[in-house]
């Protein structure tokens, strides 16, 4: 879809859902002019958002909604059409699910939501004189940067996943060792994959155990005696030299060496 050199949504008190839209805009196409108002201009020639009963506005009795039945707001109707071309389907999927759904839910029925309060705040005060348009400008460079990094962060899981993969395939009794850090979760949930190891950015190894999907909670955590213990009570409760800690969760060891987490793991699962 090409984006228009201007843009018309709903003036007075500003949202989440007006705010990310008009962010989302404005990545695609930074030069765009997005103008407010309480009624769409006749003769206005651009792309109408959050009012006016066009494509992305969904305040009618037979607003569309999601599988899930999540209502579509305007910021999830513009990212239906757009999210794809900047982070590919799969992502694009993962962000609606996990980001825009609860602005959308939000939006749609009041549920409470962090974000859109945060977005809210930036509404000028009631005894305030304020300008609502600058302060809408202040929200949308805000709402800007977190979309932006939500999409950057998606694009770099995308290219974790080939590496990711690569080490599955050479994975052993569970176990996928990774060369250097990278977002891990997206290539090996639904895997069979028991445990994933990899340099710590604090510095040593870290070994941490894959999640099963269905439960959310490890297929094979740590031992429970381990349980909280770090440096000389972790190691000589489990045997192993260079452990460093584990997680009270235990669903994360750390070590001085690889080595030692893989021991954890091998240990954990009763081959050592």
């Amino acid at each position: 879809m090409k984006i228009p050199a201007r843009a018309f949504t709903h003036g007075g008190k500003f949202h989440a859902d007006d705010v990310f839209s008009a962010a989302l805009l404005k990545l695609i196409r930074p030069d765009i002019v997005i103008q407010r108002g309480l009624a769409v201009p006749p003769d206005f020639d651009g792309l109408v958002f959050d009012i006016g009963g066009g494509m992305f506005d969904h305040h009618s009795a037979d607003r569309a909604a999601r599988r899930n039945g999540t209502p579509y707001a305007a910021f999830g109707l513009l990212w239906k059409v757009l999210g794809a071309q900047l982070v590919g389907e799969h992502q694009a999927r993962l962000i609606d699910e996990d980001f825009i759904q609860p602005l959308d839910l939000n939006d749609n029925t009041g549920s409470p939501d962090s974000l859109a309060d945060a977005i809210g705040s930036f509404n000028p005060l009631w005894d305030s004189k304020d300008d609502p348009d600058a302060c809408f400008a202040q929200a949308v460079e805000f709402a800007g940067v977190v979309l932006r990094r939500r999409i950057e962060e998606a694009n770099a899981i995308t290219r974790a996943d080939d590496l990711v993969r690569k080490a599955y395939a050479n994975m052993r009794d569970g176990i996928v060792v990774l060369p250097c850090y990278a977002p891990w979760k997206n290539a090996l949930y639904r895997t069979e994959a028991l445990f994933v190891v990899y340099p710590s950015l604090r510095g040593g190894y870290a070994a941490q155990c894959i999640n099963d999907t269905r439960r959310k909670a490890p297929k094979r955590p740590f031992p429970a005696a381990w349980a909280g213990l770090a440096d000389e009570e972790l190691q000589a409760g489990s045997g192993i030299a260079g452990l460093r800690f584990c997680h009270a969760s235990r669903f994360l060891v750390t070590g001085d060496t690889k080595e030692a987490v893989l021991a954890a793991c091998r240990r954990t699962l009763g081959l050592s």
